[in-house]
């Protein structure tokens, strides 16, 4: 046999199993339980609120470096910034940006990191007049009894709220800044009426304390 009468060959063979296969499927359209044929299973593709878990997980046992935040029915994996305290010794807050406006400001050392056996972790985020802010996002949806699950680089602590304050701006809060009580996270927002630029009338604080079962 030539070299072309085995290629057509090979073709015609080709071609008559896939007609022999479409007949089947065409005669066949719902294979029985013993024919189906084996599935193939897409990875799911998590969300912005999609997480697994972890807080049924072990959590972590020492303090560690907070690199993101996932809050029940708010979002997941929202991004922490370690930041330092400005002149008058206050916790800096995210950038004046659209990047800015979505990440937390976390309070580092000689700040208190979670998982450290006393006093308040330190957290902050914007509140913008439009509304497109994390920090708007929390005023509107964060309550007492949702979860925190604080992640770091391999480890995670979770968090329950249990209060939830609003206090006049002028006057200060000096709780906030508790380094000697109960282990705790202190997440701090503008509220009330905008002013101006940065200056709101009122803050609102959550507080929430580690789940330890």
């Amino acid at each position: 046999m030539t070299r072309r009468r085995r290629v057509l060959a090979a073709i015609c063979a080709i071609i008559a199993v896939a007609l022999a296969a479409a007949w089947l499927l065409w005669s066949n359209p719902e294979p029985s339980r013993s024919q189906a044929w084996p599935l193939v299973t897409l990875p799911t593709i998590a969300g912005p609120t999609a997480k697994p878990n972890v807080c049924e997980q072990e959590p972590s046992s020492e303090p560690f470096t907070p690199t993101r935040i996932d809050i029940d029915h708010i979002q997941a994996r929202i991004p922490v910034i370690a930041l330092g305290r400005d002149g008058n010794n206050v916790p800096s807050v995210p950038p004046i940006s659209n990047v800015g406006k979505a990440e937390f400001a976390w309070d580092k050392p000689p700040g208190l990191m979670p998982g450290s056996p006393k006093g308040n972790v330190l957290l902050n985020a914007h509140t913008w007049p439009d509304g497109s802010a994390l920090g708007n996002r929390l005023l509107a949806k964060l309550k007492v009894n949702d979860k925190i699950a604080v992640r770091g680089d391999s480890t995670h602590l979770c968090y329950r709220v249990t209060e939830k304050i609003e206090v006049v701006a002028s006057n200060g809060f000096p709780a906030y800044y508790e380094r000697e009580g109960d282990p705790q996270l202190a997440i701090i927002v503008c509220s009330g009426t905008r002013l101006g630029p940065g200056h709101w009338t009122k803050r609102t604080i959550w507080f929430a304390a580690p789940i330890t079962a």
